[in-house]
């Protein structure tokens, strides 16, 4: 047996120090909710239960910092980590019977609450202001355990599960809208009066700009694009291969297909033709093999836009449409959303709710510091936690002051003392 500095089994360990905070760095997340009044706006607007704002607080926190499922909420109340998070906490068994009071009213109203907190935060210095917002519009299936469980059923995955509609900030990730529904639901179910809402909440946040949305083909609709052309914003919307858009395809004249240069992998062209008087634009991969072929065998892949300009430029723009799929990585992984904890719809969905306040908190207290800016820009939500959040701590009192004690020699410090002073600078809400 190696040689080593100590005898690791002769270490005695003791449960018993009522200063030490588990994960000191929520600190800066509690600041934050704290300047943009989480707790107060939820006792204000979502009526379920007393004291609302401190049971959805403590959630969050508990998201915030890793939490994925109810009973993770107990390790806010260790030692003294209840002290940092910037409001009481309640226990597990408290956090839950409140979820399960939800009715689709109160999710209503919690949904009012996350877009407050949009306004607010937008307010503070995150807003895109009169330059361009992209959003991208998605589905994602959430897979749930118990066929209990009421809206699961199998999606065309087939796997048992809920099946929410997610609107995504292009430029940051941000969740700024989401609805749940049933697992059977079909992509599209909903889209249209979901991006209405989405128009309007965007708008009342400030957004003065243009407005770009993106789908994929699950919600090519004539209804959709109208609603858009309507609002004068642009889109790109992608469209399946049905034999009138194959026919379509197939009268491009081969002359007009330019290669895309920035392409990763297979080689790719890209030409553009005219369906149902919109533009159409097509891209093709060439499905390279070992074995030769007598004709080339391309994959194909269209969508239908409004927007000008070059259409190598269009195909990028739509192709960066993929990002929405790092977003709703971290609201599942990293926000608590990898499931649903209840057998109640109504609290799922008010517990998904949470899930995109937890996000959102964790991509705002980058934005609004110094620790999202330059090449410090830290875009998924783990990297944050390991650095930002999971500080072992104690709280001590002294001379009639608190002071929280981190550990010496902590790589990414000079980071985190800038973020809590420039969160500390925000304006306290009214």
């Amino acid at each position: 047996m190696p040689a080593v500095s100590h005898d690791i089994d002769r270490i005695d360990v003791r449960f018993d120090d009522d200063n030490a905070v588990a994960d000191a760095g929520l600190l800066l997340v509690g600041t934050l909710a704290r300047r943009l009044g989480l707790e107060q706006v939820t006792d204000e607007m979502c009526s379920v239960g007393f004291r609302a704002g401190r049971k959805l607080s403590t959630l969050v926190s508990s998201l915030v910092a890793g939490g994925t499922c109810i009973d993770d909420v107990d390790a806010l109340r260790a030692g003294s980590t209840a002290r940092v998070v910037g409001h009481d906490t309640v226990a597990a068994t408290t956090v839950g019977h409140w979820l399960r009071g939800f009715t689709f009213g109160h999710v209503r109203q919690l949904d009012r609450v996350a877009e407050t907190m949009l306004v607010r935060a937008w307010a503070a210095g995150t807003c895109p202001a009169d330059g361009q917002l992209v959003l991208d519009i998605d589905s994602t299936i959430v897979e749930v355990c118990g066929k209990k469980k009421q809206g699961a059923s199998y999606s065309y995955t087939r796997q048992l599960s809920l099946h929410p509609l997610v609107a995504v900030r292009a430029d940051n990730g941000e969740v700024v809208h989401l609805r749940t529904r049933k697992g059977s639901a079909n992509t599209a179910r909903g889209v249209l009066r979901f991006v209405a809402e989405t128009a309007g909440r965007v708008r009342r946040a400030g957004a003065s700009g243009p407005v770009l949305w993106r789908f994929d083909s699950g919600f090519w609709n004539n209804d959709l694009m109208d609603l858009l052309e309507g609002y004068g914003d642009q889109f790109t919307v992608g469209i399946r291969m049905q034999k009138p858009v194959v026919a379509a395809i197939d009268g491009i004249d081969e002359d007009a297909w330019v290669d895309i240069e920035d392409y990763i992998g297979a080689k790719a062209q890209v030409a553009e033709t005219d369906y149902g008087g919109r533009r159409l634009v097509v891209r093709r991969t060439l499905n390279e093999s070992d074995q030769p072929t007598l004709v080339e065998d391309w994959r194909h892949h269209a969508f239908l836009t409004n927007l000008d300009g070059d259409v190598l430029e269009v195909d990028r723009t739509h192709r960066a449409h993929a990002v929405v799929e790092l977003a709703i990585r971290d609201l599942k992984h990293d926000a608590g959303m990898i499931h649903m904890p209840s057998g109640i719809f109504q609290a799922n969905a008010a517990w998904a709710l949470a899930c995109t306040l937890a996000h959102n908190l964790t991509r705002w207290t980058q934005l609004l510091t110094a620790a999202g800016s330059g090449d410090e820009v830290l875009r998924a939500g783990k990297t944050f936690r390991r650095r930002m959040l999971r500080l072992p701590g104690r709280l001590v009192h002294s001379a009639r002051t608190w002071t929280l004690r981190l550990p010496s020699r902590w790589p990414w410090r000079t980071a985190w003392q800038q973020a809590l002073a420039d969160l500390r600078a925000l304006p306290q809400p009214c």
